[in-house]
């Protein structure tokens, strides 16, 4: 299956294999590990339970969204917009720069067109429809992170790339031409041709591969920092609580928007993956800033309700002090104007659990899919 990418061969694989982060044939997380991050006694959910089991994983309709076309032909007062598109994909319009982060716009988060988590609502732009990009950056490459037929669709576009070490041997694969493609290791940084636009791979606590049985930890993951003369973003990709962000925020902060995954978690894999709860511990690692939670509301990936992120944040996040930016679907929002947040998820499905079918709608897998898939 072409989904599944291209292992790197080469050069490529040489440079790779220079990393500090690799150890033997693949690469490894080597910063702390927090305690107590894994539920010890947290079973890994079975094939019958992640189809079948949890309630409210999915919500009853879809989730409200706004076209943002019309907002994006002007420019940000702030120089600084997010429009948070789903999961972990968002146009970042950083003074003139137009930045898209993690591009998923397939059908399902899987290397099957006919299987696999499902997403609840389409994208609000169509890809074809979407302004001009500047650069396009891809933190790991997992399927609800990396997409095949969505990179086929960009590789059309003149536009360059910027990721971590080894995912660029499947974007070759896929069509983007290698000029065009910039694969970093943590700490490493590229300036945007022509700009004053830098990212930076910064460390994350989690994991890669696309192959269903092969291939685990074969090409990096990383967050990654945005920044220009006047603004600086972080944008996790999927981690777990890592003591690094200390050091990033030492380094990089303060930070003008920072953007943490939420969703799809579980005890099971908690080392891997923030949740709510510790993306907020995230925040204070990484000095503050407003924060716009992202990887939730697309996919269902784990066992909690879909609306288990939001809610827990707005009654978390208030008490500690933080500035939430949670927008709808294709709402462009500048976090230096950002509003209080209106819990507007809370119309979809206001009323009691689902039961029955649409209990399971969109969550069909692979028998043979690794465990957690994101």
């Amino acid at each position: 299956m072409k989904s599944l990418g291209k292992r790197s061969q080469g050069a490529r694989l040489e440079r790779m294999r220079a990393s500090l982060l690799w150890a033997g044939d693949q690469f490894r997380n080597v910063h702390p590990i927090i305690p107590n991050l894994r539920d010890p006694n947290a079973a890994m959910p079975t094939l019958s339970e992640f189809l079948c089991g949890g309630e409210r994983r999915v919500p009853r309709g879809p989730l409200p969204s706004m076209n943002p076309l019309d907002t994006w032909a002007r420019r940000p007062a702030s120089g600084l917009r997010a429009t948070w598109l789903g999961h972990s994909t968002l146009l970042i319009e950083i003074d003139g720069i137009r930045v898209l982060t993690d591009p998923v716009w397939g059908l399902r988060a899987s290397p099957s067109r006919l299987a696999g988590p499902k997403r609840f609502q389409p994208v609000p732009v169509p890809l074809r429809a979407m302004p001009p990009l500047d650069l396009v950056i891809v933190s790991h490459d997992h399927y609800d992170h990396l997409d095949y037929p969505t990179i086929r669709e960009l590789a059309k576009r003149d536009v360059p790339f910027v990721t971590s070490l080894g995912v660029g041997a499947h974007l070759e694969a896929w069509g983007v031409q290698p000029e065009r493609i910039v694969e970093l290791d943590w700490w490493e940084s590229h300036r945007l041709p022509n700009s004053e636009l830098t990212v930076t791979a910064t460390p994350s606590q989690h994991f890669s591969g696309r192959g269903l049985l092969h291939g685990r930890n074969t090409t990096l993951w990383s967050s990654l920092v945005i920044r220009s003369p006047r603004h600086t973003v972080f944008f996790s990709g999927d981690t777990g609580l890592t003591t690094e962000y200390q050091t990033i925020h030492e380094r990089f902060g303060p930070f003008d928007l920072v953007m943490l995954e939420v969703g799809a978690f579980d005890p099971a894999w908690g080392d891997m993956h923030l949740g709510p709860k510790n993306a907020l511990e995230a925040l204070k690692l990484l000095g503050g800033g407003p924060f716009l939670p992202v990887h939730w509301g697309t996919f269902n990936l784990a066992m909690h309700a879909w609306d288990e992120p939001p809610e827990t944040l707005l009654e978390l996040g208030p008490k500690a002090g933080v500035q939430l930016v949670m927008p709808r679907l294709g709402n462009p929002i500048e976090p230096a104007h950002a509003e209080q947040v209106e819990p507007w998820w809370r119309d979809i499905d206001a009323v009691g659990r689902q039961s029955g079918p649409d209990a399971k709608r969109g969550v069909t897998m692979p028998k043979a899919m690794p465990w957690p898939i994101d």
